[in-house]
């Protein structure tokens, strides 16, 4: 059994190269289009990725290294900074980020447990045990955490391997499960609350679910929210909130912010009588050059958005 050493720390431990099924740097290039001096450069120069080492030096990669790489790959192509990327990994991601390197970590663990559970009920087409698995994460877990921590990271997983043979089947398995389930949880809350909240994506910013989620995370307390289709023009959403008359709006966007953003979304919010705010991973890229500003940024994780929508409606909260 070989010996191998976390880069991080530092500490040998013996572990079964099959077990663990780790791949070589040539092999993780093959497999994600990175040539090696590029891997090189995002570990050493940046963290993103912590391999193994063996004996004599060499990298190993787990699946969580390769699935990662590819996530990195798909922040580079959309446009942001490698140096802006681990950031957003850390958000993300975090049942992925270091885990082979604290693997003692028992809140993690339980992660990592549901969401075997969660992928072997995908991997068989079993709704039922699905359905099953998805009330019994909520029994244990808030909602945040159930869907940031357990299964978006799930969701994205499977959208990273559409390529593979079946793969494109699971992720429209899951994704339509939770489209649902999503769905009729924003739908209870929006017939009980009575303050509503418009929420939007540009097209080709988001995928509907994360959309959707995004909205469950807003809806809190006394907030309704109401889901914009995806498609909606740009240059009607003053009409549709002037109509409509919502407290606030949100556009939301996973994509790296263009340099006319700022513009665009100043213009917009000197057309409405609403809060305009900006949510998503594009809501901390833009956050500096939104400052001063009359358009709000909540951020992209659960509870900060939530909090952030709820201090901004009360007036406590400035850009």
């Amino acid at each position: 059994m070989p010996v191998l050493t976390d880069v991080a720390s530092g500490v040998p431990r013996a572990v079964s190269l099959e077990q663990e099924q780790l791949y070589p740097i040539r092999e993780v290039a093959r497999l994600t289009g990175v040539n090696p001096v590029t891997l090189r450069a995002w570990e050493r120069r940046y963290g993103l990725i912590v391999p193994m080492r063996t004996e004599s030096g060499h990298r190993l990669y787990s699946l969580t290294d390769i699935e990662r790489v590819r996530s990195i790959l798909g922040w580079v192509e959309r446009g942001v900074a490698v140096s802006k990327i681990g950031r957003i990994l850390a958000k993300t991601q975090p049942f992925q980020a270091l885990s082979h390197i604290i693997p003692n970590n028992l809140v993690e663990a339980d992660y990592a447990q549901w969401q075997q559970q969660v992928l072997a009920a995908v991997n068989g087409f079993d709704d039922i045990r699905l359905e099953q698995v998805y009330g019994q994460i909520f029994t244990s877990y808030a909602l945040p955490v159930v869907f940031q921590d357990i299964l978006m990271p799930v969701w994205k997983q499977l959208l990273q391997r559409q390529g593979q043979f079946g793969g494109t089947s699971e992720w429209l398995f899951l994704d339509g499960f939770l489209r649902s389930r999503v769905v009729q949880r924003l739908l209870l809350r929006r017939d009980k609350q009575p303050r509503r909240v418009v929420i939007c994506a540009p097209v080709g910013h988001c995928r509907e679910l994360e959309l959707l989620v995004a909205a469950l995370f807003l809806s809190a307390g006394q907030i309704a929210v109401r889901v914009l289709n995806i498609g909606q023009p740009f240059d009607e959403l003053a009409v549709m909130c002037e109509r409509g008359k919502p407290l606030a709006l949100v556009l939301f966007s996973n994509h790296a912010p263009v340099p006319e953003l700022p513009r665009r979304l100043n213009r917009l919010a000197m057309s409405l009588e609403c809060r305009l705010l900006l949510a998503g991973d594009a809501s901390d890229l833009a956050q500096e050059s939104l400052a001063g500003t009359s358009v709000g940024c909540l951020g992209n994780e659960g509870e900060v958005m939530s909090q952030r929508l709820k201090q901004f409606l009360a007036g406590s909260l400035d850009t």
